[in-house]
């Protein structure tokens, strides 16, 4: 962060503490150093705009609202409350615990999450040190796009709805849960709740939801149950799964996907869209991680039975050249 923004972001903060009442955009830029620096307007409200994202980024409680109820913009206010941080006093070893806790996700989301967390705790005095050797560092890797809205949904106390996909017999429902807890089992993401539509507990594999999660109904409407232990639930209810296998059909194209081939059995020569190749058939022990693998091909491999697995493979390909810019 350029020093000038840095000294920027920290009178921005001693401005909205000092006072009680809510101050306007326009009040900020009148009192706080660097503001007057914008050009014109728009530079102004662009600067104030990333200003307060990277405040709120950082923790920092930022409250809206107006002082008096004739005042016709909205201002913006520290509370002293919600800023201020009690004593907080760890041991070498719970500092190190903290560290290395920070360094265990592998997610865009909550590496930045963790980051802001030990800038917090090093405000406060705490020496947390992120170089602290361990013989074998753990890594949660939460690449399933249904962790973040289902792990907010289970945070917020919100029933969810989703599409989820069933290995036997291979089917989409939408399913509708009070969200209890999502767990890691054995390196795959679950989530364990009350399913409504079965009206019983039950645990969903979160790389089998098909599409978005969708949050509804009130906050606070779910509360776990005190005598449901997550992890032991999952285990409990997945080894038999877990053993499934499914049988696919895949077009190969010619010379390419050895990675495909050496583990298919060939049924013949055939052409997709005029491109020579072949007919395989494979055995599937994980059909719902195969996906990721078969999109890892691209156009080289193309399911053609079944269906369920054939459109999960399309939308990866699509997510991945959305997520490079590219229109499909």
């Amino acid at each position: 962060m350029a020093i000038a923004r840095a000294e920027r972001l920290v009178n921005l903060v001693l401005c909205l503490l000092s006072t009680r009442q809510y101050l306007t955009a326009e009040r900020i830029r009148a009192i706080v150093p660097g503001y007057s620096d914008a050009a014109t307007d728009e530079a102004f409200f662009r600067m104030f705009e990333r200003d307060k994202t990277e405040l709120r980024d950082l923790g920092v409680p930022l409250e809206t609202g107006r002082s008096a109820g004739f005042d016709a913009i909205d201002g913006y206010r520290i509370a002293r409350r919600d800023y201020e941080l009690g004593d907080i006093d760890l041991e070498p070893d719970e500092a190190a615990a903290v560290a290395l806790a920070a360094r265990l996700w592998d997610s865009p989301q909550f590496t930045g999450a963790a980051h802001g967390a030990l800038i917090k705790l090093r405000a406060a005095g705490v020496d947390v040190d992120q170089d602290v050797h361990v013989p074998v560092e753990p890594k949660v890797r939460t690449s399933e796009p249904a962790f973040p809205p289902l792990l907010a949904a289970v945070q917020e106390g919100r029933v969810v709805e989703f599409d989820y996909r069933r290995p036997s017999p291979v089917e989409v429902r939408t399913r509708t849960v009070e969200p209890w807890g999502v767990v890691a089992w054995r390196g795959r993401w679950y989530l364990v709740g009350h399913d409504r539509d079965r009206n019983a507990p039950r645990c969903f594999r979160l790389s089998r939801i098909v599409g978005d999660v969708r949050a509804v109904g009130k906050a606070g409407a779910v509360r776990r149950p005190d005598d449901v232990d997550l992890l032991s639930f999952v285990a409990r209810t997945q080894p038999a799964v877990d053993q499934t296998t499914a049988t696919a059909k895949l077009w190969v194209a010619e010379g390419r996907a050895q990675g495909v081939r050496r583990r298919a059995r060939v049924l013949g020569r055939q052409e997709f869209d005029g491109e020579p190749g072949d007919l395989l058939e494979i055995e599937l022990r994980f059909p719902d991680s195969a996906a990721s693998w078969i999109a890892g091909f691209g156009p080289a491999v193309v399911v053609l039975e079944p269906e369920v697995l054939a459109k999960t493979v399309r939308e990866k390909l699509l997510g991945a050249l959305r997520g490079a810019g590219v229109r499909a």
